[in-house]
């Protein structure tokens, strides 16, 4: 039941991931879905990173594509802000029509301190954002996954639930999620079947 694979694109203005084409080449030929993401840093405009990021991804009508909005662990004062995102959005929208899902964790989007160096947001995003506007990639590792405030009414497209499982190391809750001969791999659900999956990928989703 695995259907579709959304790979690191880039990070940042300045840094790509040099397996992203060879990959995508691979998981085509397999019949699987494609999409790529950018990881959002501070050091460069909303509009910077969107360019960089389709330059890179190269996406075509059915690849979906991402931003990845949540706290920079490892050097926290790069953490993306939310006008900066936003920008991204704006400037994705711009050069393809349609709206990039947005990779985020509840309490990230809601303004809490989140993440290993407990940091924030400094506000939640807001309803009337440009982000709310896209379709929700939600990361939430709980049984029970909590919808952030801007999406309430719209709730999560694709789920991730599970972070570099192993078969030792299965997700949280009473159901195991773990799939055979597959490890260390960021996994998600979509909100629908299969023939809707397919529809989502390859039609208008995000289109404005």
């Amino acid at each position: 039941n695995i259907l579709a694979v959304i790979h690191k694109v880039s990070e940042g203005g300045d840094w790509f991931d040099p397996s992203y084409s060879s990959r995508r080449s691979q998981a085509e030929a397999a019949g699987l879905l494609w999409g790529g993401y950018h990881f959002g840093t501070r050091q460069y405009s909303g509009e910077q990173q969107a360019a960089s990021f389709l330059a890179a991804c190269q996406p075509g009508p059915s690849t979906v594509i991402a931003l990845d909005l949540e706290p920079n662990d490892r050097n926290p004062s790069n953490t993306m802000r939310i006008d900066q995102a936003e920008a991204f959005v704006y400037a994705v929208q711009r050069a393809t029509g349609r709206l990039p899902l947005v990779y985020t964790h509840p309490e990230w989007a809601n303004g809490s301190k989140f993440g290993r160096r407990s940091v924030s947001l400094g506000q939640p995003i807001g309803p009337d954002s440009i982000l709310a506007r896209c379709d929700l990639w939600l990361a939430d590792y709980r049984e029970q996954p909590v919808v952030p405030y801007a999406w309430a009414n719209k709730g999560w497209k694709l789920w991730q639930y599970v972070a570099d499982e192993s078969v030792n190391d299965a997700a949280h809750g009473t159901v195991p999620r773990a799939v055979a001969g597959l490890t260390h791999c960021d996994r998600n659900l979509f909100a629908g079947d299969e023939a809707a999956l397919y529809r989502y990928w390859r039609g208008g989703r995000g289109r404005v």
